[in-house]
C-alpha cells in the first residue's frame, strides 16, 4: 500500500506544475518533459526531479550549448546543454530557419548529413540516430537531404557539400573527445566550417525554434521520403579519384618493400584508408585487429586521441614490431587527424609531433610541386597556411623558397575560409595544418583530412626508402636547411571557468592595471598579442591583424631569445593549453642548447603565468 502511495505521489509530481522555487527551472522542466520523446533521456530528467536534484537539473536545463572551434560539442545525455535527440532537433530547426533566410534555392540544392560511430546506451543516443533526426527535420520541410547510409570520415561531409553544391552540411561527431561526448559540426556551402557571424545567427534561430515542429521526430521519413538520397558511393568514388592529384610516385609505391600498420582507433577510418592505399598503388596497410572495427566505448585505449602518443599507440606499435613494419599510421575516430610513428635504428619508436609532421609535409609537397610544375607556374602564386599556435617552420621554408605563408586563428574553420578566398583569387594552396595533428594536403577538401594525410606520409616514406633515408633523418635535413624549430605543446585541466578567466585577466593587469608583463621570470618579452582583446604591441597601431576572438582566451608572447609562446583555452575541452617554440636560424645547430633554453622558458611560463598549485590546475597525464 505504501509503495502505491509513493508511486501516485511520484506520478503527481511529474505531472503537476513544477515548484522548485526557481521559476526559470520550473519552466525548463516543463518544456523538457513535454518535448522530449526519447524515453531514456526523459527518464533521466524525471529521476532527477523525483530525487529533488535541483542543482543538477539547473545545470542541465538552464543553459544552452554554443558554437566552439568545432561546432556544438558536449556530453551525451538529458538536458539543453547536452547532445541528445531533442537538442539536435532544436539545432536543426534553427539551421533550417537560418538557411531558408540565406538561400532562396535551399529546397533545390539540399543539405548533407554524415555521422561517425559514437553512441551511448544509457541515453539511447548514437551518431547514426542523431543524423537520422537531423535529416527528418529537413525532410519534413521538403528539403532534399544527402544522408550517408553508413559512417564516414568527417572530411567526406565538407567534400560532399562542395561536390553536390549543397547549401550546407552537418557531421555528427566528437572526433577524438572522450567516449561520453558527441557533437554537431556545421559546414557552409563553401565546404569550410562555419565562422562568425553564421554561428551566432544560427544560435539565435535555434533559440527562436526550441519547440519541436510537427514531423521533426518522424525519423521514418529517412526510409520513406523521395527527397532522401544516399551519396556514399558517388562521393567515395569522387574523393578517391581526387586523391590522385596528390599522388606523384604510384609506380614506386607499388614496388616498395616498406610495410605500414594502420589503426583507426575504433572509429571510421579502416575501410577508407585501405581504399586510399589502393588508389596510390600500395599494398594494403596492416590493420590493428582489435581497433579496426567501430566501438563507441573505445575499449582498448585510455582515451581515443592518437595525439597522446606512445601510451595510446601501444597495440599498433607491438603489431608493427611483430610484422616488421617500420611506419605506424593512426587516424583518430572520425579520421580527420593523423598520428605517425617510425621505428628507429636503436629499436625505439619516434612518435612525431604535429609540428614535425608539418615540416615533412611542407618539404614534400613543395618539392613535388617544383618537380611537377608547368613551365609557366609562378612560385609567388603558391601558398601554405598554419594556425597561429602552430610551428613557424612553414614560414621559414616559404622565406627561403619564395612562396607565401599565412597564419590564421586556431581552428581549421579559419584555414578553410582563407583557402577558399585564395582559390577564388587564382592562388594555389599546397598544404595547411594545425599543430594538433590536423593536416590538409591539396585543396579537394577544405578541412583537415587524416585519410589523405595517411597515404601521403606513406608515399613520402616509400620515396625516402629508395634513398635509404628515414622520416626522422629527413626531418633533420629539413631543420638543417631551414632552421631548427623545436616546440613543446601541453595542457592543464581546469574545470572552473572563473579560475581560467582570472589567470588571463591577471596577465592583462600584471604589474599595474592594463599593463602586460615585461618579463617572464628572467626572460625578456619583446612583443605581446592578445587576440581576445585585439591588442598587438608589434603593430604600429597596436591592433591585432588576426580577427578579435572575444569568446576564447588567447595571449601570445614573443621573447627576445627567439621563442614564441601562446597560452589559450581549448574550444572543445576544459583545458588551458600552452604552445612554445624556439625558432632558430640555420646556423644555430646546437639542438641540446636550444632544447634546454625552451625547457627553462616553459618552466618560467608555467610558474609565473599559470601558477598551477595556486590555481588548482591538473597537469596533463597520459
Amino acid at each position: 500500500m505504501a509503495e502505491n502511495a509513493e508511486g501516485d505521489l511520484n506520478s503527481n509530481l511529474l505531472h503537476a506544475p513544477y515548484q522548485t522555487g526557481d521559476p526559470q527551472l520550473d519552466t525548463a522542466i516543463g518544456q523538457w518533459l513535454r518535448w522530449d520523446k526519447n524515453p531514456k533521456t526523459k527518464e533521466q530528467i524525471e529521476n532527477l526531479l523525483r530525487n529533488g536534484m535541483n542543482k543538477e537539473l539547473r545545470d542541465r536545463l538552464c543553459c544552452r550549448m554554443t558554437f566552439g572551434t568545432a561546432g556544438l560539442r558536449s556530453a551525451m545525455g538529458a538536458g539543453f546543454c547536452y547532445i541528445n535527440d531533442l537538442t539536435v532537433i532544436q539545432s536543426t530547426q534553427g539551421m533550417y530557419k537560418y538557411l531558408e533566410r540565406c538561400f532562396s534555392d535551399f529546397k533545390q540544392r539540399g543539405f548533407v548529413v554524415g555521422y561517425d560511430t559514437r553512441g551511448q546506451v544509457t541515453s539511447s543516443c548514437s551518431s547514426q540516430r542523431l543524423a537520422k533526426l537531423t535529416a527528418a527535420v529537413l525532410l519534413a520541410k521538403d528539403v532534399p537531404v544527402y544522408l550517408f547510409s553508413r559512417y564516414v570520415p568527417t572530411p567526406f561531409v565538407p567534400y560532399a557539400v562542395q561536390e553536390l553544391k549543397a547549401v550546407a552540411g552537418v557531421m555528427i561527431t566528437a572526433s577524438h573527445n572522450r567516449k561520453e561526448d558527441n557533437g554537431y559540426k556545421v559546414y557552409w556551402e563553401t565546404g569550410a566550417q562555419i565562422t562568425s557571424p553564421h554561428d551566432k545567427e544560427i544560435l539565435k534561430c535555434i533559440e527562436e525554434c526550441v519547440e519541436p515542429w510537427n514531423g521533426s521526430w518522424n525519423d521514418n521519413l529517412v526510409d520513406t521520403s523521395p527527397l532522401k538520397r544516399d551519396p556514399l558511393q558517388d562521393i567515395c568514388r569522387r574523393y578517391m579519384e581526387d586523391l590522385k592529384k596528390i599522388c606523384f610516385h604510384r609506380e614506386l609505391n607499388s614496388k616498395t618493400t616498406l610495410k605500414f600498420v594502420h589503426t583507426s582507433f575504433h572509429g571510421v577510418g579502416h575501410d577508407y584508408v585501405q581504399l586510399a592505399f589502393q588508389v596510390f598503388g600500395f599494398k594494403p596497410p596492416i590493420p590493428v585487429p582489435e581497433q579496426k572495427d567501430p566501438d563507441p566505448d573505445f575499449s582498448t585505449v585510455k582515451c581515443p586521441n592518437p595525439e597522446e602518443g606512445e601510451s595510446v599507440l601501444e597495440l599498433s606499435l607491438r603489431l608493427a614490431e611483430r610484422e616488421n613494419a617500420r611506419v605506424v599510421l593512426a587516424t583518430d575516430p572520425d579520421a580527420d587527424r593523423l598520428a605517425v610513428a617510425e621505428l628507429q635504428e636503436n629499436g625505439r619508436w619516434k612518435v612525431f609531433t604535429g609540428n614535425e609532421l608539418a615540416a615533412l609535409f611542407g618539404w614534400w609537397l613543395f618539392d613535388c610541386w617544383k618537380k611537377n610544375k608547368s613551365r609557366n607556374a609562378d612560385v609567388k602564386n603558391v601558398y601554405m597556411l598554419a594556425t597561429t599556435v602552430s610551428s613557424k617552420i612553414l614560414k621559414a621554408i616559404a622565406l627561403e623558397e619564395g612562396f607565401h605563408f599565412e597564419e590564421t586563428l586556431p581552428g581549421f574553420k579559419w584555414i578553410g575560409c582563407r583557402i577558399k578566398d585564395l582559390l577564388e583569387n587564382g592562388k594555389e594552396v599546397l598544404f595547411a595544418f594545425e599543430e594538433s595533428i590536423g593536416f590538409l594536403c591539396g585543396t579537394s577538401v577544405l578541412d583537415k583530412d587524416g585519410v589523405s594525410a595517411a597515404v601521403v606520409v606513406a608515399e613520402m616514406a616509400a620515396y625516402l626508402e629508395t634513398m635509404n633515408i628515414t622520416l626522422k633523418q629527413q626531418l633533420t635535413k629539413v631543420y638543417e636547411k631551414y632552421g631548427y624549430h623545436i616546440s613543446k605543446t601541453s595542457y592543464f585541466l581546469c574545470y572552473d571557468p572563473i579560475t581560467i578567466k582570472s589567470i588571463f585577466e591577471r596577465l592583462r593587469n600584471f604589474d599595474s592595471p592594463k599593463e602586460y608583463p615585461k618579463f617572464c621570470g628572467t626572460f625578456a618579452i619583446l612583443h605581446i598579442r592578445d587576440v581576445t582583446t585585439g591588442y598587438d604591441s608589434s603593430q604600429p597601431n597596436k591592433k591585432s591583424v588576426l580577427p578579435v576572438s572575444k569568446n576564447s582566451q588567447m595571449i601570445t608572447f614573443t621573447f627576445q631569445n627567439g621563442c614564441v609562446a601562446t597560452l589559450r583555452t581549448s574550444g572543445t575541452e576544459p583545458k588551458i593549453k600552452y604552445y612554445a617554440e624556439m625558432c632558430a636560424s640555420p646556423e644555430q645547430s646546437d639542438t641540446a642548447l636550444l632544447e634546454e633554453e625552451l625547457k627553462k622558458l616553459i618552466e618560467a611560463l608555467i610558474e609565473n603565468f599559470l601558477e598551477p598549485s595556486k590555481n588548482g590546475l591538473t597537469w596533463r597525464s597520459v
